[in-house]
């Protein structure tokens, strides 16, 4: 096998995948203000959200209640609607029932989501369809871990399918209305990142995929 896997990259997807996730799936808290604040290279992923003047201004407290909680109710809760399902069906439901396609690969691979905990109605909401991403980079870097050449490229073509299928096939028109509906720079520069990550990551896995 000559798919050429690092740990490092490994390690840089499941991160990425966690933020964006993470920052879709639910208001932010202080500890995921805190965990990007304290790491430079993290908040050079947010470029306007460092040169925020407001960070200074006010505290952590303050700017998660005044400004990121209004942002994410407006972009994920009352005026946008980030899920699969209202993009894919030709009457816009949102399929909140056991019909909803990304359902049957969720039960294979025993990702279970937990709707009463995340701020989401339907297993397509794009927070839950990234962190089930994280979940399928996490056990790529055991099967890396483990040497499993077959497991790592299984893993590689589920992620490559569950891109092109779903995440890449709506969310990009979610993510470019989130960028511009956004009021607050930590969701225009997470509606960027997510869109530029989920492309470049898309072509890595296919590079990965074209050396088997």
């Amino acid at each position: 096998m000559s798919i050429t896997l690092t740990k490092e990259e490994l390690g840089n997807r499941i991160t990425l995948y966690a933020i964006i996730s993470r920052l879709m799936i639910g208001e932010v808290d202080k500890d995921f203000l805190e965990s990007i604040e304290s790491n430079e290279a993290l908040l050079s992923l947010f470029p306007n959200y460092k040169k925020w003047d407001k960070r200074k201004e006010f505290s952590a407290n303050i700017i998660k209640e005044r400004y990121l909680d209004v942002d994410y109710t407006n972009l994920f809760l009352l005026h946008l609607v980030p899920y699969e399902s209202f993009y894919t069906r030709d009457d816009q439901m949102i399929e909140s029932g056991g019909d909803n396609p990304v359902l049957e690969l969720y039960n294979a691979l025993d990702f279970r989501v937990e709707l009463d905990k995340a701020r989401v109605v339907s297993p397509d909401h794009i927070g839950v369809e990234l962190e089930f991403m994280y979940m399928l980079c996490r056990a790529l870097r055991k099967a890396y871990d483990a040497e499993d050449e077959e497991g790592i490229i299984e893993l590689l073509q589920v992620q490559k399918g569950f891109l092109q299928d779903h995440l890449l096939n709506w969310s990009p028109m979610y993510l470019i209305n989130m960028k511009r509906e956004s009021r607050t720079p930590l969701y225009h520069d997470g509606a960027e990142l997510a869109l530029e990550f989920m492309l470049s990551d898309f072509e890595y896995i296919n590079e990965q995929l074209a050396n088997k």
